[in-house]
């Protein structure tokens, strides 16, 4: 008898650890949605303030960023290219950065960063021609 009620005993603690576990997996994908909704509105908020209050803006930009290291999430490709990798500083086109699409070699883009100078290079997929991208360029003349 008395081994009988140990081997419900060790039955119960297993089943009880593996709803933990499940427990927690659910929380960490609901924290991680989350996270990932936090990032996004933060760099849309930063996009809005960057022209009226650029210091804001970069505040927006490390909370973000520190959102996603805390919860261990990447920061999406398209966020991720309006961060400098080397001052962390918050760089949109237009404003914080000077943007020229290369030939050489393979297509890319070169975005030069306007506060610590540094280039940051990014492959265009695809081998996109370069008469293909500027044709998609809404900033192309005539565009309005």
């Amino acid at each position: 008898m008395c081994l009988a009620d140990g081997f419900q005993k060790w039955i119960f603690l297993i089943l009880f650890m593996q709803a933990t576990i499940l427990y927690l997996k659910v929380k960490r994908m609901s924290v991680k949605q989350v996270s990932l909704r936090r990032i996004n509105t933060l760099f849309q908020l930063a996009k809005e303030a960057i022209h009226t209050n650029p210091k804001l803006a970069q505040r927006y930009v490390d909370l973000a960023m520190r959102i996603a290291m805390r919860t261990r999430l990447h920061v999406p490709e398209d966020l991720r290219h309006l961060v400098c990798r080397h001052c962390k500083s918050f760089i949109l086109p237009g404003g914080g950065c000077r943007v020229r699409i290369q030939p050489k070699r393979e297509a890319h883009l070169v975005m030069t960063c306007l506060v610590c100078g540094r280039h940051m290079r990014i492959p265009l997929k695809g081998g996109k021609r370069i008469a293909d991208i500027e044709d998609e360029s809404p900033y192309k003349a005539g565009n309005d």
